[in-house]
């Protein structure tokens, strides 16, 4: 590898030589704090200096003779075309040119003789036409703005991307903090000179062939870019400049990555990771190794033969064209469907309730490249997620390891697999952790011997979630909206607004009477499902301990469920008597509430899921 290093000051830099943004590069990302950290390191240097020289005359002759110089650190560049592309250090010369830009607006503002030369460090002219040397084409018309000097910051169109927003951000600082130090021309024209003779970088040029792997080296250093980052100068990096262009890989990159990330920042990086492990994990163990830096396990030996991304322009290409493409798009529909819920994919949506971020792993593993059968897999593993994971938890089977365990080994069980084989494998799992937990063989997927109990070691989310289910059923089948949506019966927790879990049976001496004044059976039985209720914030707390007589008043123009057991919620309602019916379910009032009352509830409870989670 050849890297020829070149020492230059900044009036070399931006001299003759027109700097393109690689595809390597990520946007200009540097906020206020590395900004000003380098004004603060630039000017720390200086003030030292002109303090005992402020009496000599600006010239390019003193500031050479009199004041040391400054090393600002190094860029890498390479050049393919004639065309020199910037490697690494785009973050601090985008920074270096806002600087010149500042400081040029200052030389026309006391009327220095520094103007033209500090004009020619940001363009230079062909005839009547200028381009930057720091060659942001897309974002040029923020730059352009910033140079013709618009007085509204604020009206400079920065749609272009953050590139620009952030072009416009850090002027705004610089700005703030040049005229705050150079208040008149004596001091600006002498930090002129020192800025532009005696502020050194080095630059590094290397072959084309070694670019991947020193953009790499580099960053391993300092803020260090995001996986996602590397791999596209890994990726891109082994496909020739014309074909680049030809086929538009990098517009496909940043166009599906732009998209991913606009849901959360860096959600790219999580989308790699689900699709490795989705496609290349089958146990749980197996999975880690795409945690953390990922992007250096895609590049290893032991995923040469199966990505097929190392050392092949060919692959890379292939996997650009095929994989990242299907399923960065299947990803993102995976993003919206669980955002905002849609009639197509209901258990999506309901899985993120539950924070069943694993549906993401087994859909990527279910789909195959261009899978016909996508729609119908994305409503099948979301579905089969939620039953596994409620079933367990109502039969108080639920243990967080083994579950995050069986889902790797489901995933590699349905992996590019017709979405027939996916119920019986995520049946197979249901029955086989049961029988782990129970110790004895199980062969039904919900019974009621291990439901009688549900509720008791039950967390408070989960029968939020629970009651939520119970409340859509009943909403459903009795053609009636629902009066809160579901988002907010699971997740709203505000002490007025919020949704609360409500015991039937207060804690007091006349309800305890009902168990015989065992105090651990009362407290057993009053937390088991049928004991309980959601309410909302306002109503929880004015039917706190109250007797049950008493609260069924409370219970009125609430929830569905909890008005069941009021006999007004029963009369002239037929779809409440077809639903009863339909399903034979035994819906009925109470006017009082005992240990008969509640099993009975109980009962009802495991009957409609049941039916849930059919």
């Amino acid at each position: 590898m050849d890297i020829a290093p070149d020492k230059q000051n900044i009036d070399g830099v931006f001299s003759n030589t027109v700097y393109y943004i690689d595809f390597y590069q990520r946007d200009y990302k540097w906020t206020e704090e590395p900004v000003t950290r380098l004004l603060d390191d630039i000017f720390y240097k200086f003030n030292q200096e002109y303090a005992l020289r402020k009496d000599l005359a600006p010239s390019k002759e003193i500031i050479i003779a009199k004041y040391p110089w400054y090393y600002l650190n190094t860029y890498v560049t390479n050049t393919i075309d004639g065309k020199v592309y910037i490697v690494d250090g785009q973050q601090r010369l985008t920074t270096l040119t806002l600087i010149l830009t500042k400081l040029y607006h200052q030389a026309r503002q006391f009327g220095s003789r520094t103007e033209k030369w500090l004009e020619s460090k940001l363009v230079g002219f062909s005839g009547v036409d200028y381009q930057f040397w720091m060659n942001h084409e897309r974002h040029k018309q923020a730059l352009e703005a910033l140079k013709a000097g618009v007085d509204d910051l604020g009206a400079i169109d920065t749609t272009s991307g953050i590139t620009a927003v952030n072009l416009v951000k850090n002027y705004k600082v610089i700005t703030d903090y040049l005229e705050q130090e150079l208040t008149d021309q004596h001091k600006l024209e002498s930090f002129v000179f020192y800025f532009l003779y005696r502020l050194v970088l080095i630059n590094l040029a290397v072959e084309q062939t070694d670019v991947p792997m020193v953009f790499e080296v580099i960053n391993d250093r300092g803020v260090r870019l995001r996986p996602y980052e590397i791999i596209k100068g890994k990726l891109l990096g082994q496909i020739d400049k014309l074909e680049l262009d030809q086929h538009n890989y990098n517009g496909l990159w940043e166009h599906q990555v732009q998209a991913i990330n606009s849901y959360q920042e860096d959600e790219i990086d999580t989308f790699f990771r689900y699709y490795l492990k989705a496609k290349f994990s089958d146990t749980r163990k197996h999975g880690t190794r795409f945690d953390g830096d990922y992007h250096r396990e895609m590049f290893s030996l032991s995923m040469s033969g199966l990505l097929h991304l190392t050392h092949d322009a060919i692959g890379v290409k292939a996997f650009l064209d095929n994989d990242f493409k299907y399923f960065t798009a299947l990803y993102l529909k995976l993003l919206a469907v669980i955002k905002t819920e849609q009639p197509a994919y209901p258990h999506a949506f309901l899985n993120r309730l539950n924070e069943m971020d694993g549906q993401f792993l087994l859909i990527l593993s279910s789909c195959s490249l261009n899978d016909p059968e996508e729609e119908a897999k994305i409503r099948t593993v979301s579905a089969e997620i939620d039953r596994l994971f409620s079933l367990l938890q109502l039969q108080n089977a639920y243990d967080s390891n083994a579950f995050g365990e069986r889902l790797y080994r489901i995933s590699a069980e349905i992996r590019n697999r017709p979405v027939q084989d996916i119920r019986p494998a995520f049946d197979r799992h249901l029955m086989e952790e049961l029988s782990r937990q129970r110790s004895i063989p199980v062969t039904e997927p919900f019974q009621y011997t291990f439901f009688r109990n549900a509720g008791i070691n039950l967390n408070t989310r989960f029968k939020r979630y629970f009651f939520a289910r119970i409340e859509r059923f009943l909403a459903e089948h009795t053609n009636m909206g629902m009066k809160h949506p579901i988002e907010e019966l699971v997740l709203r927790t505000g002490h007025v607004n919020g949704f609360h879990i409500e015991h039937i049976l207060s804690h007091n001496d006349q309800n305890k009477v009902l168990f015989d004044n065992n105090e651990e059976l009362f407290e057993q039985e009053r937390n088991r499902l049928g004991g309980l209720l959601l309410l909302k914030g306002k109503d929880n707390i004015s039917s706190n301990n109250e007797l049950y007589a008493k609260k069924l008043q409370t219970y009125a123009n609430t929830l569905y469920w909890n008005e069941t057991l009021r006999a007004d919620s029963y009369k002239s309602k037929l779809d409440m008597e077809a639903l009863r019916t339909r399903f034979e379910l035994d819906l009925c009032p109470y006017d009082s509430f005992g240990p008969e009352e509640l099993e009975a509830r109980q009962k009802l409870l495991f009957d409609i899921s049941s039916l849930i989670w059919k």
